[in-house]
């Protein structure tokens, strides 16, 4: 680890500070307004990865990780309304999810950056984003793993309702999986401005 990796580790301790506390608000009847800020944690990955490889890539994930498992402590220890703000499965769903779909983005961005520079951030975090709501939101919420915390009640994400209000019959869970899907992918096309800003000034001061 380097002083020159240390405004990624602190850009991705940050982004993954801010989500846990804003993931509590709500934003409209879908989403958290962590939806908008979590996405950036890809940014900081391919940033990372684009200007000095797979390996500070990776320390910057697994920083990430273990901010992210200490704010999950802290959030099983504060009571809201319905209990701990933090629950055994969403601490684990929100692990597991971090950290494997943050690590294939750095494997598939790694294998891609001989390409035009704009496939391997929109491929690596397409694919890291689609994967991350699939295992967190299934974890947290599917009542077919209600066996890892069977004292928690998600009955509530299980209610059957037209997805996003409008569409076929799903569990709720499916609705806040999908609105979630759909704000990490309109952010990957948009953080194409600022990973193509970021990487070329970076470039320029690393040669």
């Amino acid at each position: 680890m380097t002083r020159t990796h240390l405004p990624g580790i602190l850009a991705m301790a940050a982004i993954v500070v801010a989500s846990n506390i804003l993931v509590q608000f709500l934003f409209g009847q879908w989403l958290t307004w962590g939806a908008f800020t979590y996405p950036l944690a890809f940014l900081v990955t391919d940033v990372m990865n684009r200007v000095y490889g797979v390996a500070a890539a990776r320390r910057v994930v697994f920083v990430g990780f273990l901010v992210g498992v200490g704010c999950s402590l802290i959030g099983t220890q504060i009571m809201g309304e319905f209990g701990p703000l933090v629950t055994l499965r969403i601490a684990i769903g929100s692990g597991v999810a971090f950290l494997t779909a943050q690590l294939l983005d750095v494997a598939i961005f790694d294998r891609m950056r001989g390409g035009v520079w704009w496939k391997a951030p929109i491929v690596s975090t397409i694919i890291g984003s689609s994967v991350d709501t699939a295992l967190f939101f299934t974890i947290a919420f599917s009542a077919s793993l209600s066996f890892i915390e069977p004292s928690n009640d998600v009955s509530w994400a299980g209610e059957i309702l037209p997805l996003l209000g409008f569409g076929p019959a799903v569990p709720l869970w499916v609705s806040l999986a999908v609105a979630d899907w759909g704000v990490k992918l309109s952010l990957a096309i948009l953080a194409l401005v600022p990973f193509r800003i970021l990487t070329k000034r970076l470039l320029a001061h690393v040669a």
